[in-house]
């Protein structure tokens, strides 16, 4: 009960007050692999990286076939794995009987062997980790592709001028409404230096409140998501909303009017945010789309990331992603504002200025200053927004050029871009 209780009190920001719960819990427990895997994420997540690779080898000590403590040490964002560390992982793989452990294995390894350079093995090990994910969910990329169809089919100028535009209470949600691995947080940590603005990490309440809302309209029979949408009247549309905020409000430390959810794939909510938070902010941040999709291919996501389990899945949610989010630029003008990753790199007064007009905010200078702030971050890139922006996640992709056919043929065109 104490450890689930460490996990919610992270996932609404009391990770002080969670690392206390891990270290009492590890000294009743302290040959608890899980416990220590717990503890290095939180450790992590506060910027004590040290500190948290000593618990990720705490807990491969006790169990080295525990593919999460390995993923734990190979997702860090500096070589650490060393040709010991990739022996052991090979015994623990060929011997490992469920995809529990396969998966973070077959990934981990996978990092270690691009940290050596050897991409080809690499290559083959990341290829791997997702099969044994899509093997265990059964993903089936057209749905999406279905949805976005909908919505660019039947939803028009008229469509959306006719959505609610009276706010729903005084907060400002700021939707981050990009693919994983596409910027979004280093996006999320220089707006939210800014001093009007908090941020609040992933918040999973969009999709339950709209998960829930299907069950209920689903039983007067069959529909689809953009059909829902628009037959939810404008009081339940209100409620709807303001229940999100009510669940947002558990999350925020701050007194700011505007507050940062970047919950990856809310994208493809966008519909319905708009119709039940009229006030809502939308920003998307977009990476080239070869970075942006391999990235997710080499990370042991969780089946909440089902379509990063293949290279031609991964590339046709990117196109989907476009193809939305051009639909709503059409019918919607200035609905979703856009950040171009690489220009934000090269020059971020000017794409973080445009943002904060956007949202109709000065400048401050401190957003520049992101990377110095004290803050817990729950996501892959906890790292790389501790330090100042950087070219390090261009072209990540070119040493694997021979086997990603699969993803440029995805792709398509925005390939090249």
């Amino acid at each position: 009960m104490r450890a689930i209780l460490a996990n919610t009190l992270e996932k609404i920001g009391k990770a002080d007050e969670a690392r206390a719960i891990y270290r009492q819990l590890l000294d009743e427990k302290p040959t608890s692999a899980q416990l220590w895997i717990a503890y290095g994420h939180n450790l992590r997540a506060g910027g004590q990286v040290e500190d948290a690779i000593a618990a990720f080898r705490k807990a491969i000590a006790i169990d080295d076939g525990t593919g999460d403590a390995w993923w734990g040490l190979a997702s860090i964002k500096k070589p650490i794995l060393n040709d010991d560390d990739i022996a052991v992982m090979r015994a623990a793989l060929a011997i490992a009987i469920d995809e529990r452990n396969e998966a973070p294995l077959n990934f981990s390894l996978a990092r270690a062997l691009h940290d050596k350079g050897e991409f080809e093995d690499a290559f083959h090990h990341y290829e791997e980790g997702n099969r044994l994910r899509a093997k265990a969910i059964g993903y089936d990329a057209r749905e999406l592709s279905a949805e976005v169809d909908e919505i660019r089919d039947k939803v028009g100028m008229t469509y959306m001028s006719g959505l609610p535009t009276e706010s729903v209470g005084d907060d400002i949600p700021v939707f981050v409404v990009s693919l994983p691995r596409s910027g979004s947080t280093l996006l999320e940590q220089i707006l939210g230096s800014h001093s009007q603005i908090e941020p609040v990490g992933e918040l999973p309440y969009i999709p339950a409140i709209l998960r829930g809302f299907m069950e209920m309209a689903t039983r007067r029979g069959k529909t689809t998501v953009p059909q829902a949408i628009e037959g939810l009247s404008g009081e339940q549309a209100a409620r709807f909303g303001q229940e999100y905020l009510e669940r947002a409000s558990v999350h925020r430390t701050q007194n700011t009017r505007f507050f940062i959810d970047k919950l990856p794939h809310n994208w493809s909510n966008i519909l319905f945010i708009r119709k039940i938070l009229p006030q809502s902010r939308f920003i998307d941040i977009r990476r080239p789309a070869m970075d942006c999709c391999f990235s997710n291919f080499t990370q042991s996501f969780s089946s909440a990331h089902a379509a990063s389990f293949s290279l031609e899945d991964v590339g046709r949610c990117y196109v989907d992603n476009v193809r939305l989010l051009s639909h709503f630029d059409d019918v919607a003008p200035d609905m979703v504002h856009h950040v171009d990753y690489s220009m934000l790199v090269e020059d971020p007064r000017q794409q973080i200025g445009k943002v904060l007009t956007y949202l109709g905010l000065d400048w401050e200078e401190g957003v520049l200053d992101f990377h110095q702030l004290d803050r817990v971050v729950r996501t892959p890139s906890s790292e790389q927004v501790r330090r100042p922006l950087n070219r390090d996640g261009m072209a990540i992709w070119k040493p694997y050029s021979n086997w990603l056919g699969p993803l440029r043929e995805a792709l398509g065109d925005l390939a090249e871009q």
